[in-house]
C-alpha cells in the first residue's frame, strides 16, 4: 500500500510521516509496534473539540469499528462518512463526493472546524485532501491522511491532526487578529503539550506560580480559539515527547520547548529549573518554587512506598514518567517499553532512567515487552492487553497501564502518592494468582485447553502436510494472477 500511495501521488506525505515518525527498518515486517488503527488517535482528538466536525473517508468496515471510539469516550457527535466503491475510488469521483459532503456541513452556526481523514485505501489511491477549499462557509476544512502503513501508532495519529491544527491557527494568526480565548492570564503562560489526566494541569499551575508563570492550555485543545492561546505562550512543556508535528508548529513561532515533566522528586527539580531557564525567570524565584514543591514531594513519596519489581509497558507516550514515578517511589523498575519512539524531548527521562540500570526499549513490540516479563519475573507488570493477559497466564499480577496507571494523577504533590495503593494492592494480589493457577492446573492450555472427553492430541504432520499445500496453492494463485 506504501508503493500504491506514492505511485498515487502521495510521497510527500509519507516521507514527512517517515521522517516524523520514524520506526526501525532493520525489523522488516514487524517494523511497527502493534497498536489499534491509528486513526483511533486522530479521530478522538477532533471528536473531544467543540464545534468541530468529523468525517472519515475509508472502507466501510473501518469507518464501522472507529465509531467504537466516539461511543467509548462518550463523545456524543455524529460520525461523518463518504462511503465509496471501485468506480468512485479509480474514477476520481470519490474526491468530489467528499467535497459535497462537506460543502453540505460546512454551516458556521454549528462548526469552526471540520476534519477530513483520509483512510488507507484512499491514502494508497491518492484521494488529494489537499485541494478541499482552505475554507467554506467561514468553517475551516482540514485535510490529513491517517493511513496505518504510514503512521505507526494511535498516539502520533493524536499529533497529526493537532500539528495540522495548530499550522491552520498560526497561518490566521500571522495574517491578522484572532479570537481571544474566554481566559486569558496575566502572566506568561506555559503550553502543555500532550493528552494527560485532568489534574495534572492544575498541580503544573500550583508547581510554577511561583515563578510568576500560569499554565496554557493543553494541547490537543477543547477547542479552536485555544490554540490561538497555546501559541502564545513562553514555553511549550513537551509533556508527551513524541508530538513532533506540533512542535515543528510551535517552534516557527518562535517557542522554546522543554522535555520531560515534574514526576516525583528528581523529575520535578529538574523540570522547574529547565521551564525556568526556558521562559527567562531568574534563579531565586525558580528557587522559591522547588522550596515550595520539593519538600511535600518527599514527604509523599515517603509515606506511600511501593516495594516490589515491576516491568512497564505501553503505547500512550508517558511510559518513562511512569517508570520514574515508581522508581523514586521505592520499586525495581528493570524494564520500560514504549511504542513511540525515540525523540529528543524524553531524552532527559531516557538519561535518568538508564543511569538507574533500567532497560528502555523505544518503538517496543509485544514480543519485547513478553520477552521482559519472562526475563524479570515481575511482581507486576503493567502493560497493555495482551501482556497483562501473558503475565495472569503465567500466575503474575499486572494492569492494563492505559485504564489504570495512565488515567491517574503523576505529577507534582498529587502523583507522588497516587500509584503506591493501586500498585501494592495489586502486588499483594500474588496468593490469588497463585491459588488460581493450582485450580486449573491439568484442564490443558493453547490447543488442548478447556474441558474434553478425549483430550486433544497435537498433529505436526499434519499441519506441515497441509501448510505445503497451502503454500503450493497460493504460488499457483499468484502464476494465473500474472
Amino acid at each position: 500500500m506504501r508503493e500504491a500511495a506514492r505511485k498515487a501521488g502521495n510521497s510527500e506525505v509519507l516521507d514527512r510521516y517517515a521522517a516524523d515518525y520514524p520506526v526501525d527498518p532493520a525489523r522488516g515486517p514487524h517494523d511497527q509496534p502493534q497498536s489499534m488503527c491509528p486513526a483511533f488517535g486522530s479521530l478522538r482528538v477532533g471528536l473531544r473539540m467543540q464545534r468541530t466536525g468529523t468525517v472519515l473517508s475509508g472502507s466501510a468496515c473501518c469507518v464501522y469499528g472507529l465509531t467504537f471510539t466516539s461511543h467509548f469516550y462518550g463523545a456524543r457527535r455524529t460520525v461523518g462518512y463518504v462511503p465509496f466503491n471501485s468506480e468512485t475510488l479509480v474514477t476520481g469521483k470519490l474526491f468530489e463526493d467528499i467535497k459535497e459532503a462537506v460543502e453540505d456541513l460546512a454551516d458556521p452556526a454549528n462548526y469552526d472546524a471540520i476534519v477530513v481523514t483520509n483512510l488507507c485505501v484512499p491514502t494508497a489511491s491518492g484521494v488529494p485532501l489537499r485541494l478541499l477549499p482552505k475554507a467554506i462557509n467561514g468553517v475551516r476544512i482540514i485535510g490529513i491522511d491517517v493511513p496505518g502503513f504510514g503512521i505507526p501508532t494511535h498516539a502520533e495519529a493524536k499529533d497529526v491532526l493537532a500539528g495540522a491544527m495548530l499550522q491552520y491557527a498560526r497561518s490566521e494568526a500571522e495574517q491578522g487578529p484572532v479570537a481571544a480565548p474566554k481566559q486569558r492570564s496575566d502572566r506568561p503562560t506555559v503550553t502543555l503539550l500532550g493528552e494527560m489526566f485532568p489534574a495534572d494541569p492544575v498541580g503544573l499551575a500550583q508547581l510554577i506560580a511561583p515563578m510568576g508563570l500560569a499554565t496554557g492550555p493543553v494541547v490537543p485543545t477543547r477547542e479552536w480559539r485555544e490554540l490561538y492561546a497555546a501559541l502564545d505562550c513562553a514555553a511549550v512543556a513537551a509533556i508527551h515527547p513524541f508530538y513532533t508535528a506540533s512542535v515543528r508548529e510551535f517552534e516557527a513561532a518562535g517557542r522554546s520547548i522543554v522535555g520531560s515533566a515534574p514526576v516525583g522528586r528528581d523529575g520535578t527539580a529538574a523540570w522547574l529549573d529547565a521551564i525556568g531557564a526556558a521562559c527567562g525567570v531568574a534563579q531565586d524565584q525558580i528557587d522559591a518554587a522547588k522550596n515550595a514543591a520539593l519538600p511535600a514531594i518527599e514527604a509523599a513519596l515517603a509515606a506511600a512506598p511501593i516495594k516490589g519489581r515491576v516491568t512497564v509497558s505501553g503505547y500512550e507516550g508517558s511510559e518513562l514518567l511512569v517508570a520514574r514515578l515508581l522508581i523514586e517511589s521505592g520499586a525495581d523498575v528493570p524494564y520500560v517499553g514504549t511504542a513511540c519512539p525515540r525523540t529528543p524531548w524524553s531524552a532527559p527521562d531516557r538519561d535518568w532512567l538508564e543511569a538507574k540500570g533500567v532497560k528502555v526499549q523505544y518503538r517496543a513490540s509485544l514480543e519485547q515487552d513478553i520477552a521482559a516479563v519472562d526475563e524479570y519475573r515481575p511482581d507486576l507488570a503493567i502493560g497493555t492487553t495482551p501482556v497483562v493477559q501473558h503475565a495472569k497466564q503465567h500466575g503474575m499480577p499486572a494492569m492494563y497501564f492505559t485504564n489504570l496507571i495512565s488515567a491517574r494523577p503523576l505529577m507534582g504533590v498529587a502523583g507522588a502518592g497516587s500509584l503506591a495503593q493501586v500498585i501494592n494492592t495489586a502486588i499483594g494480589n500474588k496468593h490469588r494468582f497463585t491459588k488460581m493457577t493450582e485450580f486449573f492446573e491439568g484442564v490443558g492450555k493453547d490447543m488442548s485447553a478447556g474441558v474434553w472427553e478425549d483430550t486433544p492430541q497435537d498433529r505436526p504432520l499434519f499441519k506441515k502436510k497441509f501448510a505445503a499445500q497451502n503454500i503450493a496453492a497460493r504460488k499457483a494463485s499468484e502464476a494465473v494472477g500474472k
